[in-house]
């Protein structure tokens, strides 16, 4: 789908690739059934490689090619394991490696305990049929107590119950939103703001895009450097120094700090002095 973290994965899917390689590149716009014929149709094609960004459309990539040799390299699938396209991080075992964003929580929830001292629940949206967005809830959940906080969560099936589900959780009295890296949230990412702000709730993201379109902070991943690390292995896949049956996974945790300036004095949060040199 088309928003600014995936496209900053392309950006650096292209870069680490390199010249000479001839890039068919489509866009799914959140639809799983397209995605899935998107893939269908490039294998058909007897494209050389398939490259999947986010969970949904390597999963497409990886069922597509099953069985027919083409590789696969994801960009930013949080959780492979879970999502059934690798057997392990250490050994993948068949014909898809690639790269993982992890999310790091515990600098999150540091960053969200900082500027809300006295929250005490985080709600979060979450689409039910995405395995990285379970994998994150539950570890969300498993940490969150160490920092005071309880965890709201409620699971949406599609695009069209994002506001309702942000409707849902203001009602229900959160003291601040947190996003993972679910595309259907990001995808409708300004329809969640328009809902909070004007309740005048709080929302982290989990990554600098997303802060600039509105988040108020985040501890966020480069995903133009994740991108760059999958196009070097696609690279190294296709003129055979590489197998991505016998690949790891790599796991991308690095993470900085970043809050919008505006979107605190708009909401009256004061800045900790912990992050007064991450403003953007």
């Amino acid at each position: 789908a088309t928003h600014p973290s995936l496209d900053n994965c392309y950006q650096g899917f292209a870069e680490g690739l390199g010249e000479g390689y001839a890039i068919d590149y489509q866009n799914a716009t959140a639809d799983m059934s397209v995605s899935d014929l998107q893939a269908k149709t490039m294998v058909s094609q007897g494209h050389q490689m398939l490259a999947g960004i986010a969970t949904p459309s390597a999963m497409s990539c990886y069922a597509a090619t099953r069985g027919t040799g083409i590789p696969v390299v994801f960009i930013a699938v949080s959780d492979p394991v879970a999502a059934g396209i690798v057997q392990s991080i250490e050994a993948p075992g068949g014909n898809c490696t690639g790269v993982s964003d992890v999310l790091n929580f515990d600098a999150q929830l540091q960053m969200i305990r900082a500027f809300l001292p006295e929250a005490r629940t985080i709600g979060v949206i979450y689409t039910t049929s995405e395995p990285n967005s379970i994998s994150h809830l539950s570890s969300f959940q498993e940490i969150a107590p160490k920092y005071g906080f309880t965890v709201e969560a409620v699971g949406i099936t599609g695009p069209s119950e994002v506001g309702s589900a942000t409707s849902s959780l203001v009602a229900k009295g959160v003291d601040c939103l947190n996003n993972f890296t679910d595309n259907n949230v990001v995808d409708n990412l300004p329809l969640v703001l328009h809902v909070t702000n004007a309740a005048g709730i709080p929302v982290f993201g989990s990554e600098v895009e997303q802060v600039v379109n509105g988040c108020l902070g985040a501890q966020g991943i480069d995903y133009v450097a994740l991108g760059r690390k999958a196009g070097e292995i696609a690279r190294d896949i296709l003129t055979g120094k590489a197998d991505p049956a016998t690949t790891p996974v790599v796991q991308v945790s690095d993470v900085t700090p970043c809050y919008n300036s505006k979107v605190a004095e708009a909401l009256g949060i004061l800045l900790p002095d912990a992050f007064k040199d991450t403003g953007i």
